[in-house]
């Protein structure tokens, strides 16, 4: 049990700084419910300091040139998504600032970083790998779908339930294994991308409260976020493994020999 414990806490340690990232923007987000610069809208702000977070992160090396590259690639995926989703009314943010898009402040991007960020530090710090990857002619078309039908589902059948009854069939074998102070344990993947969708949930109720952004029925009172984005976390997350995984393949993949079904 005295192992146990251990080990749950180093894990623990270990989950905590990979989520460094977005833990100092929710730290921001309350930080800007409180004070009020004159001249400077919140928004702008938060960005601001986004961004300086950013900086200290590759400055202290805390994230390194090529996460910061796939980072990157999340603001503009994220981005994208944002200005779609606030133009449907999916929901909105409703103050202003200087660094609006299409009424989609910029640092919104950020919110969909840390989750890349998240993966690229839990990754490196606890030695991922998953076995048994399917292939990319399978795991390339389901992100493009799952990333569509983000889309799509405003005026077309909403796919989501069919794609997660295939993503049972595309992942069924496959499993993640991590590594805690040199102990192996495995995980399944798809219960693996369940888990980090809840927490990302939970994460979204915090950012709501705190005026990330609102939900409809959020414009008079702050409301527990639907249970039903769970799901749509969860679809995205992965969406953003497959990303990650099919990178770090690409770079790393030959020259450390992994086989082709283990990233």
């Amino acid at each position: 049990m005295t192992h146990f414990i251990r080990q749950l806490f180093h894990f623990g340690i270990q989950q905590a700084l990979s989520c460094i990232f977005a833990v100092l923007i929710f730290a921001t987000l309350a930080l800007s419910k409180v004070i009020d610069i004159p001249g400077l809208h919140r928004y702008d702000f938060i960005l601001i300091i986004c961004l300086l977070i950013q900086f200290i992160m590759i400055y202290t090396k805390l994230e390194s040139w090529d996460e910061l590259k796939v980072i990157c690639l999340f603001h503009v995926i994220g981005l994208a998504l944002e200005l779609y989703k606030v133009q449907m009314g999916s929901w909105s943010y409703p103050e202003e600032a200087l660094s609006k898009l299409g009424g989609v402040p910029l640092y919104s991007g950020f919110m969909y970083a840390s989750v890349a960020s998240y993966i690229c530090q839990a990754w490196r710090r606890l030695e991922l790998r998953f076995m048994h990857w399917p292939p990319d002619y399978r795991t390339y078309p389901i992100a493009l779908f799952i990333y569509l039908n983000f889309f799509t589902h405003h005026f077309l059948p909403d796919f989501r339930w069919w794609i997660t009854a295939s993503l049972f069939l595309v992942f069924g074998k496959s499993y993640v294994r991590f590594t805690v102070r040199g102990e192996v344990y495995p995980i399944p993947t798809i219960l693996s991308f369940l888990l980090i969708g809840f927490f990302i949930w939970i994460a979204e109720n915090i950012s709501t409260f705190f005026g990330a952004w609102q939900y409809p029925d959020q414009a008079n009172t702050w409301k527990l976020v639907h249970l039903s984005k769970i799901s749509s976390w969860f679809l995205l997350v992965i969406i953003s493994i497959i990303i990650v995984a099919n990178l770090k393949h690409l770079k790393y993949g030959a020259e450390k020999k992994l086989p082709k079904k283990a990233y």
